[in-house]
C-alpha cells in the first residue's frame, strides 16, 4: 500500500487546529451555531474565514467600514481568547469591545479588577491571520499574557 504524501502545510495546520486555543475558538463557534448548518464542516473549514493571506488583504481596501460577519468574527477570536484565560486560571475574563463604524476601537478582558488585556484595534474590516499556525499563535500569546498579569496579580484578579 502507498503512504499518502501530506505536505507541510497541511501537517502544520494539523498542529496548528490541535493547539488548545484553536480548539476553544471551534468549540465557541460550533455553540453558536442554533440551526445545525455547521455539523458537517470541518474545524479548518469553520476557521477558513479568520485567515486571510497577504494577496487577499491587499485586495481588501485600506479605509473601510467592518461588515457584521467580520466583528462576529472578532468577537469569536476575543471571547475565544477570554475563555481560553478562564482554562488555565480558574478565573472568568470578560471581553468588552468599543468599535467606531470605521472599524477603529479597544478590547479590554478583565479578571476581577484587573486589565489583563488592553488592545488598541485598528483596520477591523482587515481582520484575519496568515494561516492557522498565526492564528493559534496569537490567540495563545494573548491569553498567555494575560496569565502572567493573574499571576503578578492575584489578590487584585480575584477581587
Amino acid at each position: 500500500m502507498f503512504d499518502a504524501v501530506v505536505s507541510p502545510d497541511v501537517a502544520e495546520d494539523e498542529a496548528a487546529l490541535a493547539t488548545p486555543f484553536v480548539k476553544c475558538l471551534v468549540r465557541l463557534i460550533r455553540a453558536q451555531d442554533s440551526f445545525g448548518s455547521w455539523e458537517g464542516k470541518s474545524d479548518a473549514e469553520l476557521l477558513g474565514d479568520f485567515i486571510i493571506t497577504k494577496e487577499q488583504r491587499r485586495a481588501i481596501p485600506i479605509i473601510g467600514d467592518p461588515d457584521p460577519d467580520v466583528l462576529w468574527r472578532l468577537d469569536m477570536f476575543y471571547t475565544a481568547v477570554g475563555l481560553a484565560i478562564e482554562e488555565r486560571s480558574g478565573l472568568m475574563a470578560s471581553p468588552m469591545t468599543e468599535m467606531s463604524h470605521e472599524g477603529f476601537g479597544r478590547v479590554v478582558l478583565t479578571s476581577g479588577r484587573l486589565v489583563v488585556l488592553s488592545k488598541t484595534l485598528r483596520d477591523v474590516h482587515r481582520f484575519g491571520f496568515e494561516t492557522f499556525w498565526k492564528l493559534a499563535a496569537a490567540g495563545t500569546k494573548l491569553a498567555g499574557d494575560a496569565i502572567a498579569a493573574i499571576e503578578a496579580y492575584p489578590e487584585v484578579a480575584r477581587a
